[in-house]
C-alpha cells in the first residue's frame, strides 16, 4: 500500500484542511466503481475519519439486471466490499423516488418537448449533490469527496472549478451547475491525474474494482435505446407526424419526434434529395420534424436559462455547447450567448458551459437558438 499512497500524495493533499485532516470527517460518494473507491482510499490515507455513502437509485430486482449502470445492485455490493477492506463505515440510502422524479421523468418529458436532455447534469444537480450534501452534513462531515474528473482550485476570491488535466476524462461540462457554496464543501481528488493512474492505485491497493469497466454515460439507459425508454414512460410519445423542409413541403412521415435530435442526419429515410438533409428543429406542438441543408444548422447566438455564475462573465470566453464539442470563442450579453463564428448542432435542452482557459465560469441551459443569418 505504501507505493499506492506515494502515487496519490498530490491527491491526498486535496483533503488537507485548516488544522490538518486528523480529527476531521470526510464523506465519500461511492458509486461502486474504481474512481470513487480510490477516492475513499485516498481519504482514508489522509488521516481523516472516512465514511462511504451510496445512493440506491433503482429497486434491487431491477438494479441487478442493469449491466453498466451505476448505483445499482452489484455496485452497492462492490462499494460495501471496498469500505470493508479499507475499514471504514458504509451507508446506503434509498433515493429511487427522487432519482425517478428529478432525472428519469424529466429526461422523458424533455424528449417529448423536442429538446435534447442531459440527465447526468440533472443527477448531479439533484440526487448526487443536493441530496448527498444534506446527508454529508447530517453525518457531520467537513467535506464531501467524489470521483469526478475535475479540479477544485482556490483562487483569490475562493474555490474555483477547473477542467481535469486529462482531457479525455474531463467532466467539467456536467458540473457547470455546481454552486459556489457547494464548491466550498466539495473535493475532487482525481482531477489532477489520468485514469490509468487511478487504476494503478486501485490495483496496488488490491481493491477488487481495479479492473471494473466504467459505467454507461446514461446509467438508466444501458442499452442506449433512449426512444424505447421514453415510449415506456410516456406512451403518447409514439404519435407520428410529418417531416417537412424549411418551406413547409412534406417530404415524409415519422413515428415520433423522440427519435430525432437537432443536427441528426441518419435515420430520416427521405430519398431523392439533391443534398444531405439534417434535422434543423423539432415542433412538438405540431409533431413536425423540420429538415434542411447543413448550412441551416448554423447558429449565431443562443438564449440561456437558469444561468449559474462561478466567475466573471463580462469578458471574451469560450463556450462548450455539447459534451463532446470543443469550446469556441463567444461573449455573453445578459443571458444571450453570441458566438464569434457560426456554431453547428446547438440544440435546445443541452447546456452551454462557459470557460476562461481551464476555469469554468458558469453556464446555463440552451432555451432557444438564433440562426447565424439573423444573429448580430
Amino acid at each position: 500500500m505504501k507505493c499506492a499512497i506515494a502515487c496519490g500524495v498530490i491527491e491526498i493533499a486535496d483533503f488537507q484542511m485548516a488544522g490538518g485532516a486528523a480529527g476531521r470527517r470526510i464523506v465519500v460518494a461511492m458509486s461502486g466503481g474504481v474512481d470513487s473507491s480510490v477516492v475513499a482510499a485516498l481519504a482514508k490515507a489522509s488521516g481523516a475519519e472516512t465514511i462511504g455513502v451510496t445512493l440506491q437509485l433503482y429497486d434491487h430486482g431491477e438494479a441487478t439486471a442493469r449491466p453498466g449502470a451505476c448505483c445499482a445492485g452489484r455496485d452497492i455490493r462492490d462499494a460495501r466490499a471496498v469500505c470493508d477492506q479499507l475499514g471504514i463505515a458504509h451507508y446506503v440510502f434509498d433515493h429511487e423516488s427522487s432519482f425517478r422524479s428529478q432525472v428519469v421523468d424529466r429526461f422523458a418529458d424533455e424528449y417529448l418537448a423536442g429538446r435534447t436532455p442531459i440527465p447526468c447534469v440533472q443527477c448531479n444537480m439533484g440526487p448526487k449533490f443536493t441530496d448527498l450534501f444534506q446527508l454529508a452534513r447530517d453525518l457531520g462531515a467537513d467535506c464531501l469527496a467524489t470521483g469526478h474528473y475535475v479540479r477544485r482550485m482556490v483562487g483569490a476570491d475562493g474555490p474555483e472549478l477547473h477542467r481535469a488535466i486529462d482531457p479525455a476524462r474531463d467532466q467539467s461540462y456536467f458540473l457547470f451547475a455546481t454552486t459556489g457554496a457547494q464548491l466550498d464543501f466539495l473535493r475532487f481528488p482525481l482531477g489532477g491525474m489520468p485514469k490509468d493512474r487511478v487504476r494503478a492505485i486501485a490495483a496496488e491497493m488490491g481493491l477488487g474494482v481495479a479492473a471494473k469497466p466504467d459505467s454507461q454515460d446514461i446509467c438508466f439507459v444501458p442499452d442506449g435505446d433512449y426512444a424505447g425508454l421514453v415510449r415506456k414512460l410516456r406512451p403518447a410519445a409514439v404519435a407520428g407526424g410529418e417531416i417537412v423542409d424549411l418551406s413547409g413541403q412534406t417530404l415524409g412521415r415519422h413515428e415520433g419526434i423522440i427519435h430525432y435530435t437537432v443536427g441528426q442526419r441518419r435515420g430520416l429515410d427521405i430519398g431523392g434529395q439533391p443534398e444531405p438533409l439534417y434535422v434543423i428543429r423539432l415542433e412538438p406542438e405540431t409533431r413536425r420534424v423540420i429538415v434542411g441543408p447543413r448550412a441551416a444548422l448554423a447558429v449565431g447566438a443562443a438564449r440561456l436559462a437558469d444561468l449559474n455564475v462561478l466567475g466573471p462573465l463580462d469578458r471574451p470566453l469560450t463556450a462548450k455547447v455539447r459534451s463532446m464539442a470543443r469550446p469556441v470563442p463567444a461573449r455573453l450579453h445578459g443571458h444571450r450567448l453570441v458566438f464569434e463564428a457560426p456554431e453547428f448542432g446547438v440544440a435546445p435542452g443541452q447546456a452551454a458551459v462557459l470557460y476562461e482557459g481551464d476555469r469554468v465560469l458558469g453556464g446555463g441551459w440552451i432555451a432557444e437558438t438564433e440562426s447565424a443569418s439573423l444573429a448580430a
